[in-house]
């Protein structure tokens, strides 16, 4: 009550204010006319969904995913381990047997034990009337029974058409029937969707079936690290769990995005979820329908971002932008084409290449065995390579180029707050430094109040290179070092190896 009479009191002296303008204009003679201005229209919002959900429904679906698994022995629910003629061996058996459990039979015998069924419910949407189904990877996972149900409760078993578990993305194929044809809905264009534009969800959340929730797109191009492809919608439309595979709408009713995940303390929405946009989904399911498989482009490098020191380092022009070329596979198509540790790819087929979390993307889209040219920063200069792209598989990982250099010397010096020693066989011991990397200069010691200490370099790892110039002994880093602050630069860029022979760039600030 405290709070509503403060209110009511707060506008006590506006009304006397106005009441009494009001009666001076009524002696002057004046005829007053107050008239509500009314709202921008998009600040209400559309007044009604019911239409545009009457459109789609039909097209959604509930998606159930049974797997068969061999049941826990966790409990003491199935036979315990006897030795064999101990007198309750023949008790257990009978006791197991009647509860139709079965007892474990030894390595010559089947069954080996009992089996349960893992459920999941999630969402779908079909894209073609000949029943062609869109979902989440994560929603059938490695389940034998998947059954797809329409909106007013016809159940329709599925076979797999492919999965793609990068995007986490499936399709799957059922049989309609003369009686209960198939409504499709269209991808549109995720890429025309502005933060602030209106969306509409439909799915199955915590298995309640066709719900319906509204929002707006909050962002765009949201990186949650649940992938190396990450560019997720962000909505605010309610997805909870079961939503999972369900289409996100625009306004023509068209589907921009696949809702897959959602960020929650709770597990239940909290106005944060996330889309696959269809720019994305639509070249996957294209490939799972063309080949049961995703084909990604590959041109074997490893990579990082750069950031404004690296930039200043590699005297960039235009500040920070573009990937930064950590490693090349020895038999990658990069290597080939002449790319080198150092390059920055700044644009790829002619996309500019903003960011490093943007070319696995980029690359990933582009067909195998498409020539394609590369434009890249080396050392200042601008070049461009012409690639020719192999074919992403699973496992594959990008390989550091071997560094050949002249055998290190032992002289320890100590710069950029680091204590560097030469890279023999001692050392090598000492910290278990593989083979693979071929020379360098070990770090010993780390200032802990250092730029390097910041940028986490740690004691074992090697500086392979300076300024883009490769390093054989604690000298020349000095030497290196000193070049450069006489050229005016701000950071000098390390190429420094871990004890693994994995390499990344760190730029440490001279002043």
């Amino acid at each position: 009550m405290r709070l509503a009479a403060n209110a009511v009191r707060g506008r006590t002296p506006s009304f006397a204010r106005r009441a009494s303008s009001a009666l001076a204009a009524a002696v002057l003679g004046v005829t007053v006319t107050v008239t509500a201005l009314p709202l921008p229209a998009f600040a209400r919002g559309p007044e009604s969904l019911a239409d545009l959900a009457d459109k789609v429904t039909d097209a959604v679906v509930n998606i159930s995913a049974s797997t068969t698994v061999e049941a826990s022995n966790r409990g003491g629910r199935t036979m315990p381990q006897l030795p064999q003629g101990t007198p309750f061996e023949d008790l257990f058996e009978e006791f197991f047997k009647r509860r139709g459990q079965g007892a474990p039979k030894g390595d010559d015998e089947s069954p080996r034990g009992p089996t349960r069924k893992s459920n999941s419910l999630g969402s779908g949407f079909i894209i073609d009337a000949s029943g062609i189904v869109v979902t989440n990877n994560h929603v059938i996972g490695d389940a034998n029974d998947i059954q797809v149900i329409l909106s007013d409760g016809t159940k329709l078993k599925a076979e797999i058409i492919g999965k793609d578990s990068k995007i986490d993305l499936a399709l799957l194929r059922v049989k309609p029937t003369a009686e209960r044809p198939l409504k499709a809905v269209p991808f549109g264009d995720s890429d025309k969707m502005r933060p602030g534009d209106w969306v509409m969800a439909i799915g199955n959340p915590f298995g309640l079936g066709g719900s319906v929730s509204a929002g707006i797109v909050s962002a765009r191009g949201r990186n949650i690290e649940s992938g190396p492809y990450d560019n997720y919608i962000q909505t605010d439309a309610a997805i909870n769990k079961g939503n999972s595979g369900g289409p996100l709408f625009n306004m023509d009713g068209e589907v921009i995005g696949i809702n897959t995940a959602i960020l929650s303390p709770s597990g239940g929405s909290v106005g944060i979820g996330f889309a696959v946009p269809s720019a994305t989904a639509g070249q996957v399911v294209d490939q799972l329908r063309q080949f049961g498989e995703v084909r990604r482009g590959w041109i074997g490098v490893r990579i990082q971002n750069v950031d404004e020191a690296t930039a200043e380092a590699l005297g960039l022009k235009g500040g920070a932008k573009g990937a930064l070329v950590a490693g090349v596979d020895e038999k990658g198509p990069a290597k080939t084409a002449g790319l080198e540790v150092g390059d920055v790819i700044v644009k790829f087929n002619g996309v500019p290449v903003k960011s490093s979390s943007e070319l696995p993307r980029i690359v990933a889209a582009t067909p195998v065995g498409k020539s394609v040219d590369v434009q890249v920063v080396r050392k200042g200069e601008e070049q461009t390579k012409s690639v020719v792209l192999g074919r992403l598989e699973d496992g594959e990982k990008a390989q550091v180029a071997n560094l050949k250099q002249p055998e290190a010397e032992s002289v320890n010096r100590q710069v950029l707050g680091l204590n560097l020693s030469g890279l023999n066989d001692e050392v090598r011991r000492r910290y278990g430094i593989k083979e693979s990397v071929k020379t360098g200069v070990v770090v010993t010691k780390v200032d802990p109040n250092s730029t390097a200490a910041d940028k986490r370099i740690q004691p074992g790892e090697v500086i392979v290179e300076v300024g883009q110039e490769a390093i054989s002994n604690p000298a020349d880093v000095t030497k290196r070092v000193e070049a450069l602050k006489k050229e005016g630069r701000k950071s000098v860029l390390l190429l420094v190896a871990s004890t693994n022979g994995d390499v990344r760039f760190v730029a440490i600030g001279l002043e």
